[in-house]
């Protein structure tokens, strides 16, 4: 089951399930559409993955498959990813 999380972990923007400016990598890592485009570069800092748009679970499966509570922010705060 996919982990709907709440956050961005770059700026804490709030992500609601139904938001379609939550975006994902393979790991479920999750960041704003502001922060993938302006300074992560569509990598995700984490694994270095591509992101694309989290699907939204329908409002009424949400109910028995609820999204996630726990809130996940980079610490360090999310730098620019640099091309190698």
């Amino acid at each position: 089951m996919l982990e709907l999380r709440p956050n961005c972990e770059c700026c804490d923007r709030n992500l609601p399930p139904e938001s379609p400016d939550a975006m994902i990598c393979t790991f479920e890592c999750t960041f704003c559409a502001d922060c993938v485009g302006s300074v992560l570069g569509g990598i995700c800092p984490n694994c270095g993955g591509e992101f694309v748009q989290r699907p939204i679970r329908p409002a009424a499966l949400l109910a028995k498959y609820p999204a996630s509570t726990k809130r996940i922010l980079k610490a360090e705060g999310c730098a620019p990813v640099r091309a190698a």
